[in-house]
């Protein structure tokens, strides 16, 4: 059983966080902090394997805590949950070895892609006596995109864009951005977000349709689709 601490200011997202673990198996969580303070308390306290870390925190920044949990508590891991997208804290939160770097909205899926992850590395690692190239590859890229590929930009997840593209596949008719959001579980705002940047790399079209009060909405399609219509 690995135990966990949600570090986040926000009670709703932690409740969501928390909703999340319970689904997972092999998972306790041994409590919430709302701040630095308290989950410096939380790690004092009790025995932990792992915490999910928000950015913002009200008394200090999480990337600001890496240091101090590296020193005092070096056997605990860290999955940074967060809307920061500034590229500083992710250079940070990589020289302090994190395991994850999520941007929220986060969901579930992409949170259980995430833990079962860390749990397979964790477990890995413990039942390995050596470590061979096998090992490395599974701890270090088994998950990563084809490097070749360009990087992609602020507020674009390459975990949710492929879920996008594995919606507009099953959509022959096309799809709006309201249904998107609604299969992948988030907003309007952030498929549309997906689509216009698919639509910007030539990989989606888009048209103009009215829909049923007479309202135009963009529905949007694969290249291929839009063909063969």
């Amino acid at each position: 059983m690995y135990r966990v601490i949600i570090a986040e200011d926000d009670f709703r997202v932690a409740q969501i966080h928390e909703e999340f673990l319970a689904k997972m198996p092999n998972l306790k969580l041994v409590g919430k902090a709302g701040s630095a303070k308290e989950t410096f308390q939380l790690l004092e306290k009790h025995t932990v394997d792992l915490v999910l870390l928000d950015v913002y925190m009200p008394d200090q920044l999480g990337t600001e805590l890496l240091p101090k949990i590296r020193e005092l508590h070096p056997h605990v891991d860290i999955i940074m949950i967060t809307a920061a997208t500034d590229k500083i804290f992710l250079k940070k939160a990589m020289s302090y070895g994190v395991q994850d770097y999520l941007i929220k909205p986060v969901m579930i899926d992409q949170f259980k892609d995430s833990i079962s992850r860390y749990l397979k590395k964790r477990q890995l690692l413990q039942s390995a006596s050596e470590v061979n190239k096998g090992i490395l590859e599974q701890v270090f890229g088994s998950h990563q995109p084809d490097q070749s590929e360009a990087p992609l930009p602020t507020g674009i997840d390459f975990r949710t864009l492929e879920k996008i593209k594995n919606i507009l596949e099953k959509e022959s008719d096309g799809i709006t951005s309201e249904k998107a959001g609604e299969k992948i579980g988030a907003s309007r705002t952030t498929a549309r977000r997906y689509l216009e940047y698919l639509v910007g790399i030539d990989e989606v079209k888009v048209e103009q349709v009215y829909g049923i009060v007479g309202r135009p909405e963009r529905r949007y399609y694969l290249d291929n689709q839009v063909k063969n219509k």
